[in-house]
């Protein structure tokens, strides 16, 4: 049985979208266990312009109506029906309404991963006109699949409150933990606090954490504030940063990917991820991964494992008090040293909870193909 997992662009890790990345690390993962996989991406430039990678990659053109769907798409689908399972990635994505119809009429099983689209946070936002497309197109969608795969609790939640059905599925994704690049260098003059991600101001609560790092460096904290990405957001960020008045203390790197990236990460002594709306943030896992203690908002779906394993602190969705004393408690922390026990927690939390190994098999299952 093959596995396609079916995406919006290439599964390239090198670009500041948390799905294609983590699609490339499932499907990578897989075909090393020995699964027969291949990713296929909708996009609207057909050049195979990525790195190299060990599972096959096929493009089919992404039509101008955000239902339409590539004839060439159709005829590779139906020319593999009787093997395979289609894992498509992402929520409230048109073009899925005519696939998951075609899929149906083919008999083609399929897994429905949102990628925290449908969390209680996210169904907020633009509420009545989610309501209306959910009712015309997305519940038929979620309708038709086996199964709904959900990365995180609150997405459990919010699933549950709009459809309510036995076909979800809670499973975070592995990660592919690496040598700690930390550096062991002496302690430095500043306190130095991260964030890495796409630059969306509200979902990642951005707002938040400046407002927070603000609070911060008034009562006297030696620190600065590294942010790691980019977006059309960037102005709209620096204006918040001038409002608190911390221009001085904050550094913007712009989009950073690979070992420019981990590098810069490995110079961070908290990471911070106050989002209002995530899947399964793999920011967070690559810093815990570095022996970086993180402070995560309870809708990155991580809170629960950072607590579990002491490997940083826990804060309240959209509260700047409690990501505040969060920072406060951090700062201290690594004025006396005990940071460095957290490190320890922060990597082996990422060996234990998100070994690929043991996640592979559950997908299988995911899946019925065992």
């Amino acid at each position: 049985m093959e596995i396609i997992h079916l995406i919006l662009g290439k599964a390239n890790p090198q670009r500041m979208n948390g799905v294609n990345s983590v699609v490339y690390q499932l499907a990578t993962k897989q075909v090393e266990s020995g699964r027969n996989v291949a990713v296929w991406g909708i996009t609207r430039d057909l050049k195979h312009n990525y790195g190299k990678r060990v599972f096959e990659t096929r493009l089919f053109k992404a039509s101008r109506n955000p239902f339409g769907m590539d004839p060439e798409l159709k005829a590779a689908l139906k020319s593999k029906k009787d093997s395979i399972v289609v894992h498509l990635h992402g929520g409230w994505i048109p073009v899925y309404s005519s696939i998951s119809k075609f899929l149906k009429r083919h008999k083609i099983r399929f897994v429905l991963t949102p990628h925290g689209a449908y969390n209680t946070i996210a169904m907020q936002r633009s509420g009545t006109l989610k309501k209306m497309y959910f009712k015309l197109f997305e519940k038929n969608l979620l309708t038709r699949a086996t199964k709904i795969h959900s990365i995180g609790e609150s997405e459990i939640t919010g699933l549950m409150d709009i459809f309510p059905n036995r076909k979800s599925v809670l499973l975070p994704y592995g990660f592919d933990a690496k040598k700690n690049i930390r550096e062991t260098t002496s302690k430095k003059a500043e306190f130095v606090i991260g964030f890495v991600g796409r630059i969306d101001i509200y979902t990642k609560g951005l707002d938040l954490l400046v407002k927070s790092f603000g609070t911060l460096i008034e009562k006297g904290y030696n620190s600065k504030l590294w942010i790691i990405g980019d977006s059309k957001e960037i102005p709209l960020l620096k204006q918040l940063i001038q409002e608190a008045k911390v221009e001085k203390q904050v550094v913007l790197w712009g989009g950073k990917f690979g070992d420019d990236k981990a590098q810069l990460m490995s110079k961070m002594d908290i990471f911070v991820h106050p989002s209002r709306n995530e899947g399964l943030p793999a920011a967070v896992l690559e810093a815990c991964n570095q022996g970086i203690p993180c402070v995560v908002s309870q809708a990155t779906n991580l809170a629960r494992y950072i607590q579990e394993y002491k490997a940083g602190i826990s804060v309240e969705n959209e509260s700047v008090e409690s990501l505040t004393s969060a920072l406060i408690t951090m700062a201290d922390k690594w004025k006396s040293d005990e940071l460095k026990l957290m490190s320890g927690k922060a990597a082996q939390m990422v060996e234990e909870a998100f070994n690929w190994n043991i996640q592979i098999e559950k997908f299988d299952n995911l899946y019925g193909i065992q």
